[in-house]
């Protein structure tokens, strides 16, 4: 099978289109065809190796220092169809359509894939495709819908909560902006110009374009600040906070000892913890898809042999909800 094998840490130039053997499923998986996949901010992070120092060399201890280890296969997206299932696999069988994430093992750049049916916490999770969604669509939930779903519910949103959404415009953000709207908050999303449009259209009641304003001189007050991207300071931003209200830190990043200090010396909630997903939260969100509550948004797609030109475009910044890769197989 065709896939993009990654065996050294630097540009996108080191990502290569290759053959390699094609999985065979284990009693307890099944074998899925790829037909989407996707590039986000985090396999461009993982393959660069653009992190904070001290966050890097947590990932060389896990990757590999000097060249990455373990599955040479970026990419935790999916949609595809299963062509073969183990012995025991009891939910699905071959030619079902379904989405899912191989969460921290990776390797959805590819043909195929082999998923447990049952994964293991952190392992992401394979459910019935919505029916109303193309594979495109389909492949762009399980990381941004689960992430977003995640924090969300540890906000315990009330029907009237102000919410502001900091990186609004990507991957997570996007399905937050739409999943807060759906918890009955009032939303405001927060990005760059460019996605202000997109935002509104996907139900943000407020949008702020950050090159010109700066939330946290405004005299609004937020129950909850969701910050996707890992930008804001939180000296700065606790005046627009309810004194209760509640942080919400996706990718914590420098944010972590000002989130640690704000919860010992304030009465507000910070939340910085890795978002585990579920064939559950799968569900539910299908369940929201089908009835028409929430969308992939999609900035564009690539082929497989152009991921490196797909890892190009996500670490320039533009990218509006998410890139989606198309795997095509011949036959």
């Amino acid at each position: 099978m065709k896939a993009i094998v990654w065996t050294k840490y630097g540009s996108p130039d080191v990502l290569q289109l290759k053959e390699v053997e094609k999985p065979i499923p284990k009693d307890n998986e099944v074998l899925i065809r790829i037909y989407a996949t996707t590039v986000t901010a985090g396999d461009c992070e993982l393959r660069s190796l653009k992190f904070p120092i001290y966050l890097k060399l947590v990932i060389r201890l896990w990757r590999g220092f000097i060249k990455p280890r373990g599955t040479s296969i970026l990419g935790t997206e999916l949609a595809g169809e299963i062509e073969r299932v183990g012995k025991d696999v009891k939910r699905f069988k071959a030619g079902d359509q379904v989405f899912g994430s191989a969460g921290l093992g990776f390797g959805s750049n590819a043909e195929y894939i082999c998923l447990p049916e049952e994964p293991g916490e952190m392992e992401g999770g394979v459910a019935i495709k919505p029916a109303n969604m193309t594979y495109e669509e389909a492949s762009a939930v399980p990381f941004g819908g689960r992430d977003a779903l995640h924090f969300l519910r540890k906000a315990n949103i009330q029907s009237g909560d102000k919410v502001l959404i900091v990186g609004a415009g990507g991957s997570i953000g996007t399905f937050a902006v739409q999943l807060a709207k759906h918890f009955g908050a009032e939303v405001t999303a927060v990005d760059n110009t460019g996605k202000l449009d997109m935002l509104r259209s996907i139900g943000a009641n407020h949008v702020i374009d950050y090159t010109q304003e700066d939330f946290t001189k405004s005299d609004q007050i937020y129950d909850v600040i969701f910050d996707v991207v890992g930008v804001i300071s939180l000296s700065r931003s606790n005046k627009v906070l309810e004194q209760n209200g509640t942080y919400l830190l996706a990718n914590p990043g420098g944010q972590m000892f000002q989130g640690f200090w704000t919860s010992m010396r304030t009465s507000k909630k910070v939340i910085m913890e890795p978002a585990s997903g579920s064939a559950a939260d799968l569900i539910f969100l299908k369940g929201l898809i089908e009835v028409g509550k929430i969308k992939s948004v999609i900035d564009r797609c690539y082929p497989l042999a152009q991921i490196a030109k797909a890892h190009r475009y996500v670490e320039a910044g533009h990218k509006k909800g998410n890139l989606v890769i198309t795997v095509e197989h011949n036959q």
